[in-house]
């Protein structure tokens, strides 16, 4: 699948493609963080230079993105930051939820997420702690990931989905380190919905263990999660503090999802 599939898709699947177009190139600037050319934009993206140069002008006049003259290059701007200061304004969940990640992340010293879920498409990083020690796993806040992925996608698969099979081509286009067999990873998901806590014990990225613990905005109960509280850290050293790390994400998640049901 070459990379411009997922904007033609969503282009021809958009009512307003242009909003589309858009949305793209802000993703991939924001993904890149060093400014790019419009034919590295086009390229990158499968668009026409002239649409894609349209599209840049556009987002020029709104601040989303600055034009340098002399390298014609074009970047990030600070009119993004309008639209993020409102969203966390309005976004309960990491006010809530950076206590609790802070809290594990030193008591065990990993690297903990807060993750919004976006249906079966994707999930973002929207909150970070990390430890103080020397070696430490990381990621940024705004990072995007397939949902079924990792720990995440078996919570999410574990508490949205009744029929697992139909998940099954989305699952085949996932990419893992050391990507586990269908009927293992349906027994992995099985085993979330009873425990109620998901681990990718090296799966997804080689030597590195991800646990996950689903929290619902409306309370459980209420369809599929809304957000989840990650762990991170490398196998070897977490497997002993596995079911204290279990024990402390599934009490701040549940905490979580009882404050946002409020």
């Amino acid at each position: 699948m070459s990379r411009s599939d997922p904007l033609e898709d969503a282009v021809r699947a958009s009512k307003a493609p242009a909003i589309a177009r858009a949305a793209a190139v802000l993703r991939l600037l924001g993904k890149r963080g060093s400014p790019m050319g419009v034919q590295a934009i086009a390229r990158e993206l499968g668009l026409v230079p002239s649409t894609c140069l349209y599209v840049l002008r556009a987002l020029v006049a709104e601040e989303f993105v600055a034009f340098d003259p002399d390298t014609k290059r074009y970047a990030l701007d600070a009119g993004v930051l309008t639209l993020a200061r409102g969203w966390l304004k309005r976004d309960q969940f990491n006010d809530l939820a950076q206590g609790p990640l802070d809290r594990i992340s030193r008591d065990f010293g990993l690297t903990t997420l807060g993750v919004q879920v976006f249906g079966l498409d994707h999930i973002i990083v929207t909150a970070m702690a990390q430890s103080g020690e020397a070696f430490q796993l990381s990621t940024q806040v705004g990072s995007r990931f397939p949902a079924l992925v990792s720990a995440t996608g078996r919570c999410i698969a574990a508490f949205g989905v009744e029929d697992l099979e139909t998940l099954h081509p989305r699952f085949e286009t996932l990419r893992w380190d050391d990507a586990p067999s269908w009927p293992e990873w349906c027994a992995q998901v099985t085993e979330a919905r009873l425990t109620g806590i998901a681990v990718d014990d090296g799966h997804y990225i080689a030597g590195v263990t991800v646990i996950a613990a689903p929290v619902w905005k409306g309370g459980r109960g209420s369809g599929a999660p809304s957000h989840a509280l990650v762990a991170i850290g490398i196998g070897a050293t977490l497997r002993g503090e596995m079911d204290r790390v279990k024990q402390a994400l599934v009490g701040a998640a549940r905490s979580l999802s009882e404050h946002l049901a409020g």
